[in-house]
């Protein structure tokens, strides 16, 4: 019995001594953490506004007749384009053509009464004096003469109000551009009243588009540095048209003119640009977003926008420190550039922000910083 104590304990005795060893002995420290950093960049960054635009025909001429009768034709493909005078629509010209006759008509009759007194009047002077008839004889035939004179002007003036009426039969598109549907067909009678289809010039094409208040002051204030002076030189400021399927029409626009007054219910002030449309792709009733510089930030700090965490509209950085260890820091942030945050107040030129890893990256604990590799530069 007592030689199995004696064994017991010489088996068990280190293993006690080698458990109080590993007591006294501390934790080995947990491997700090790997991150990918970036530096805080300072640069000047342009700013640039963006608005929802509706594009409108730079011409849109609402084709009416100027005289009434039965539509017997139409002369052009709907949807097609059309040139300056091309005949759309054709109008019975019987009525008219019978009214120019009758005009003309009556002007030969004026035009032989003229002669008829001018031939009195030649005859009557020497025998007036002559005395052989009274001088109101005369006085008569040169007031016919005047008369008839006065009767062949109007005769003319009606003969060019006929053959202009009898012009009219035959509608024409007063703008070159893009005709719309008919409103009316063949057969329908018509007035100076009835739209029977719209012309629309397309090329060049305007685009209206709204700013606020807000953003016209910051625009037109001029008082901060680096701003651009969007009304003496608005026309200057090259457009960009991003269009409803994502793309950038590739030509770009410039600004017409801005209107006089804010619209008291929207607070917007309507702006108006034009943009090339060689290929007539572009037509009346489009929407697109409008882009444009209106601004230059003088020394913004940028940092990747992953780097910037919200929550309850607080937003946060992990800066690292110099001995590597994380500084959680509450951040002002202003606008967007790209992938970037533009920072307003919070951190300084050179400062080193987690952008990747920010998860791993608490208050206080030592990390190991790589350099941030951002997706556009793997």
């Amino acid at each position: 019995m007592t030689r199995w104590r004696i064994t017991a304990l010489a088996v068990l005795a280190p293993l006690y001594f080698t458990g109080c060893q590993n007591k006294a002995d501390p934790l080995p420290s947990q491997t700090a953490p790997i991150v990918e950093v970036a530096p805080v960049i300072q640069k000047n960054v342009p700013v640039y506004g963006e608005w929802v635009g509706t594009l409108q025909g730079y011409l849109n001429a609402r084709i009416s007749p100027q005289v009434s009768g039965y539509l017997i034709r139409q002369d052009y493909h709907e949807g097609g384009v059309v040139q300056k005078g091309q005949v759309l629509f054709e109008i019975d010209p019987r009525p008219y053509q019978a009214a120019l006759d009758q005009a003309k008509a009556q002007l030969a009759e004026a035009e032989a009464q003229l002669a008829k007194a001018t031939l009195d009047v030649r005859r009557d002077v020497p025998e007036a004096q002559a005395h052989a008839i009274p001088l109101s004889q005369l006085d008569n035939d040169r007031q016919t003469q005047l008369a008839a004179r006065a009767s062949v002007e109007a005769g003319k003036a009606a003969v060019e109000q006929a053959e202009l009426n009898l012009g009219y039969t035959k509608v024409r598109s007063l703008v070159p551009g893009i005709a719309g549907i008919a409103t009316v067909q063949v057969g329908n009678l018509v007035g100076s009243s009835t739209v029977l289809t719209t012309v629309s010039q397309v090329d060049p094409i305007k685009v209206y588009f709204p700013i606020n208040e807000q953003q016209y002051l910051q625009i037109a204030g001029g008082g901060a540095s680096g701003k651009v002076d969007f009304l003496s030189h608005a026309s200057m400021i090259p457009l960009q048209l991003m269009l409803s399927d994502g793309s950038t029409y590739p030509y770009r626009g410039r600004i017409l003119f801005i209107d006089r007054q804010v619209d008291e219910a929207t607070g917007t002030i309507q702006v108006v640009a034009s943009f090339p449309n060689p290929h007539n792709l572009l037509r009346p009733g489009f929407y697109g977003r409008v882009r444009a510089q209106i601004a230059v930030l003088k020394g913004a700090l940028l940092v990747p926008q992953q780097a910037v965490s919200e929550l309850q509209g607080s937003y946060r950085v992990a800066v690292v420190g110099p001995d590597n260890r994380v500084e959680l820091r509450t951040v002002q942030v202003g606008q967007t550039v790209g992938t970037m945050w533009v920072i307003n107040s919070g951190l300084k030129p050179g400062e080193r922000v987690v952008a990747e890893g920010t998860m791993k990256a608490r208050a206080g604990m030592p990390v190991i910083p790589k350099p941030f590799v951002s997706a556009g530069n793997q």
